[in-house]
């Protein structure tokens, strides 16, 4: 019998898959219904791309692949995150709109509950499950913006005490979520090995990106969203002391943050976004990829999709201490500690001429694929008799 899976998720379906799309994608003998969270209804005075969600067709459906259908989440009540009885508020109205959903696709009562955020706490109770999984990606109580960290951790707190399982990126999240919940399991982010391993296995056959072929070489790249905790002051760094290599930065601004002084160097690009698939021919051209965060709750207990991809590529790597879990591959990761020994390594990893370090980054990044990842939560939740096995 398929499990029927209500996946209710912090990230949109599209266009950049995070964990939530790659598990989902991935589970086996699984129905699902994956909903993009809501905004809010004053998100867009800080994101105007916002505007367009809050006017969606609610009752359109996406469906990515043949066992996987898209909705959106209606929009919500502002500072859920700080008010708990607002949070009451928006889930009762999310329910019913999840509802109504899953009887048109035949989910009853045998459903699983997938969660992602803390909120979520408070839609349990109205929406029928027989199981309840938390899968806790960051400290969501170290953001910035409308939130009572109290509130949330919280919400955290009840939403993991009820669940039946509760798996965890990073070893500080595991800690905590373990004194809620004895069934808690780490287990970290991964990448999708079969796209970028081509940076190896096809790198003769990769087209050059137009725009990266007259830049000069070494290349220092950065993959992922450009948000708060990245440490802008090493790329500053790096921009000054080599003023003749460039540092390609491939992802989207966050609304909120200001690199305005980043952008008067001309040998810092600012890319934009690139569809995955499209990647490896980018990474390619990197000679050396930069991992770099800022110290701070939110970083300590990140466990970022980038670096488990940079693994993959087989590519030097230049990363920052936090994320703890970048200790665990200090025999091929070049690891920081501070400014200076952030260019020394720079250097260092572009004039790295070592195939047997390029072959151990990549057997690391296949152990820590996605597929190797999904496989070990299945085996879990089917020891737990959690999802059905066939």
């Amino acid at each position: 019998m398929k499990n029927k899976i209500v996946c209710l998720s912090t990230t949109n379906f599209h266009p950049l898959p995070t964990r939530k799309q790659n598990v989902m994608t991935r589970l086996r003998n699984a129905d699902i219904l994956y909903f993009d969270p809501p905004v809010s209804y004053i998100a867009p005075i800080k994101d105007k791309r916002c505007t367009k969600r809050l006017f969606a067709r609610w009752e359109k459906a996406d469906r990515p692949q043949e066992n996987l259908t898209v909705y959106q989440l209606p929009p919500v009540l502002p500072f859920y995150n700080q008010h708990r009885w607002v949070n009451h508020l928006n889930q009762k109205r999310q329910a019913a709109f999840i509802k109504k959903k899953m009887q048109e696709h035949g989910f009853g009562a045998d459903t699983i509950l997938w969660c992602y955020s803390p909120s979520a706490c408070d839609i349990v109770q109205h929406i029928p499950h027989q199981k309840l999984v938390y899968d806790c990606v960051d400290r969501h109580s170290a953001y910035k913006g409308h939130i009572d960290a109290g509130v949330v951790d919280g919400m955290e707190r009840e939403l993991a005490g009820h669940a039946d399982m509760v798996f965890s990126t990073a070893i500080g999240l595991h800690e905590t979520l373990q004194k809620y919940n004895a069934n808690a399991q780490m287990i970290p982010n991964g990448a999708a090995y079969e796209v970028f391993s081509r940076v190896q296995t096809e790198k003769e056959s990769l087209p050059c990106p137009k725009e990266m072929k007259t830049l000069p070489h070494p290349i220092y790249g950065f993959v992922g969203m450009l948000q708060e905790c990245i440490d802008y002051a090493l790329i500053e760094a790096l921009a000054k002391a080599q003023p003749n290599a460039t540092i390609f930065l491939i992802g989207r601004t966050l609304p909120g943050v200001n690199l305005d002084h980043l952008k008067k160097y001309p040998n810092i690009i600012f890319h934009g976004l690139v569809p995955q698939p499209e990647l490896p021919a980018y990474i390619a051209q990197f000679d050396v990829c930069l991992n770099v965060f800022r110290a701070g709750a939110l970083s300590k207990d990140v466990s970022p999709l980038k670096f488990y991809e940079y693994l993959a590529t087989g590519k030097p790597i230049v990363s920052t201490r936090e994320p703890l879990q970048v200790s665990d591959f200090s025999d091929v990761v070049y690891i920081v500690d501070s400014q200076t020994g952030f260019l020394e390594k720079c250097r260092e990893a572009a004039a790295e001429n070592d195939p047997e370090k390029a072959e151990k980054r990549l057997a690391y990044g296949k152990a820590c694929s996605w597929s190797e990842r999904v496989r070990q939560m299945e085996q879990t939740l089917y020891a737990r008799k959690i999802l059905n096995e066939s």
